[in-house]
């Protein structure tokens, strides 16, 4: 079997601080979605007529109308809806170290730095706004240039 990543899903009460979230800060652009019967965003990482660039899909839950999200995807908890869980963190790999480390701070969002012994990665850790971690791996000799 040949594996690869095609995207991840986040629950959210707050689509518009999302989208500010990953477009602003990350860079991805709203793109096309399905017509599906509840709201939400598809955030592409390059051209959004390729359905498999949508990197991140935003799943947006309408109080007033949940039957659509219930009847497709099935209910969650809305406690459940910060953090990652189990999961620690997702990640991309990127280029643009000093730009990006200049537009999160424009953007007021702390994140932590470190870089990885041996693999000549430097990452940028940074938490969206339903508080998943969000890992941007970026190779070391940026960070040496910066």
């Amino acid at each position: 079997m040949a594996l690869s990543l095609n995207h991840y899903s986040i629950r959210t009460l707050d689509l518009a601080a999302c989208e500010r979230f990953y477009c602003d800060a990350l860079g991805l652009v709203v793109g096309p979605r399905p017509a599906f019967q509840f709201p939400g965003l598809w955030l592409y990482a390059g051209d959004t007529s390729q359905w498999a660039n949508a990197a991140v899909h935003i799943i947006g839950i309408d109080r007033n109308d949940p039957e659509g999200l219930r009847a497709y995807l099935g209910d969650r908890d809305e406690a459940a809806l910060h953090g990652t869980g189990a999961i620690d963190h997702v990640a991309f790999f990127a280029t643009g170290l000093a730009e990006t480390l200049a537009r999160l701070q424009r953007l007021g969002l702390p994140c932590r730095e470190r870089t990885v012994p041996d693999l000549g990665l430097h990452q940028v850790f940074v938490d969206d706004p339903n508080g998943v971690v969000v890992e941007l791996n970026f190779p070391a000799h940026e960070a040496a240039a910066a």
